[in-house]
């Protein structure tokens, strides 16, 4: 009688797996072969198990005909190597200066030992990836960024805005796609480290929302993703907010309902919708699965910005 009750609950078990699949079943129909661009970063880099639920979800969606892009940060292990080196890192305004030596260290970290760590755990687990930085291809030309900061004078009131030095501190400016679209015809999936290239052939250091933004934009993908160790954007009660058009993102900001480092963030998802991405997605990383529940459920996680 004992097996038969174990018998009856686990084949209970497989029809509510069987019953999640077809759930998703809409969600994948729409979304094969579309292009979905996530930025991978936060605390989903650091947790072993996150880790590798983050390659297996990856995995999967190729495996249903979505093509998967991965752009990831590493200012954490950066700085670990920095600190290594006796090497103090500075920043303005929240943005990393990055000189010669700096630099290098940067290209280091990001693609030679984060972007191969990433490229191996897919790989591991049954994926065909590939790293690349902007450099590859000419992937990312990106010039140097201005940064003006504008300070009181006590006497003369409003002084003339002062240009700040980042040094090799990079926007984008052109994202060349063959690369990425030679790996599609391949199956691979592409992972790549925020480096650009500028016209002298040197490093930039970008910000890789910005980047995943810019190539989300190039791609003209269905969806851009980052993941973040936040729930998403809240109110200013605290409760998510799960649902934002980008014409909604200016006043709350000017409301301060959207402060700090989500400002950027948002900036980065209205830009990709700017430049032809269909919707944008504030997803918290730190929760299971959390790119298939955002595209394969009703509900969705975290933020979507439209």
């Amino acid at each position: 009688m004992v097996e038969s009750d174990d018998m009856v609950k686990n084949v209970q078990e497989s029809i509510e797996k069987a019953k999640v699949l077809i759930d998703a079943l809409p969600f994948m129909q729409v979304f094969r072969h579309k292009t979905i661009v996530i930025k991978y970063g936060g605390h989903a880099m650091v947790d072993e198990h996150l880790k590798r639920q983050f390659a297996l979800n990856v995995i999967l969606l190729k495996q249903i005909g979505i093509n998967p892009v991965i752009v990831h940060g590493g200012g954490p292990q950066i700085n670990t190597l920095l600190d290594r080196l006796d090497i103090k890192p500075s920043y303005v305004e929240g943005m990393r200066v990055t000189d010669g030596e700096t630099m290098d260290v940067v290209e280091m970290v990001l693609v030679g030992k984060v972007n191969k760590e990433i490229v191996g755990l897919i790989n591991h687990c049954g994926g065909k990836a590939v790293g690349l930085s902007g450099r590859d291809g000419d992937l990312v030309c990106a010039e140097k960024l201005q940064v003006c900061s504008k300070k009181k004078d006590e006497l003369a009131g409003q002084a003339p805005p002062e240009l700040i030095d980042l040094g090799r501190v990079g926007q984008v400016t052109k994202v060349n796609i063959g690369v990425i679209e030679s790996l599609y015809s391949k199956d691979f999936i592409p992972v790549i480290a925020p480096v650009g290239v500028g016209e002298d052939g040197r490093a930039f250091n970008i910000n890789a929302d910005l980047v995943a933004g810019a190539i989300a934009g190039a791609l003209s993908a269905e969806k851009l993703m980052l993941l973040t160790d936040v729930p998403g954007v809240k109110d200013k009660d605290g409760k998510l907010l799960t649902s934002l058009s980008k014409h909604e993102l200016g006043e709350l900001i000017e409301d301060g309902t959207i402060a700090g480092g989500m400002i950027p963030k948002v900036r980065c998802c209205e830009d990709a919708l700017n430049r032809g991405v269909s919707k944008t997605h504030i997803v918290d990383g730190r929760v299971e699965h959390s790119i298939l529940l955002e595209l394969f459920t009703k509900e969705g996680v975290g933020t979507e910005i439209y």
